[in-house]
């Protein structure tokens, strides 16, 4: 089996932050599992051809790359920290210059960070209907893990590992079934 091409585009503005720790549990996780090539899209260090983007003719081709990276992934994983009841602002600029049909039938793995698990609504209530409406193909496991799982950036709750085993069993199956025409 050739490598997945897989994209994580980070909505997190901290450096280092849960979000990108909980990040690195799944690509470890997801490595174990199958044979992948990971890229990243950091929102934040987009720069000023991002930011200053209202449509997608607008941004640099350091931008365009970005955007050309996450619609050709293999799998997507989105992840974001919870602010202020939703995701960040930037990250939903960035979806907001992907084509609109760039990740129909597009596994995507959500991934959220908050203050406390009360946050953990953002996958159902925020992320998912964001790609939904992009016809993407979500997992329906998705990962939240809050402040108290971490020291630091190193995610410690074995519930949240847990959770990652199975998302990560989920997509390697959806993948699998992909490759063999299933």
């Amino acid at each position: 089996m050739t490598a997945l091409r897989v994209v994580v585009v980070n909505g997190s503005p901290s450096r280092p932050s849960k979000t990108m720790g909980l990040v690195d549990v799944v690509l470890d996780t997801l490595e174990k599992a199958l044979p992948v090539e990971t890229s990243r899209v950091d929102v934040y260090g987009l720069g000023a051809g991002f930011t200053g983007a209202i449509e997608r003719d607008d941004v640099t081709p350091e931008v365009e790359d970005a955007l050309r990276l996450a619609e050709g992934a293999d799998l997507l994983v989105a992840a974001a920290p919870v602010f202020r009841g939703s995701y960040p602002g930037m990250f939903k600029h960035f979806f907001d210059l992907v084509d609109q049909y760039a990740l129909a039938n597009k596994p995507v793995l959500l991934a959220a960070t908050g203050g406390g698990d009360h946050h953990a609504l953002v996958l159902e209530h925020a992320l998912r209907p964001l790609f939904g409406f992009f016809q993407a193909l979500t997992i329906p496991v998705a990962i939240f893990a809050s402040s108290g799982d971490f020291d630091g950036t190193t995610l410690l709750n074995p519930r949240v590992y847990g959770r990652v085993e199975t998302a990560v069993a989920d997509v390697a199956d959806l993948l699998q079934a992909r490759a063999s025409g299933g």
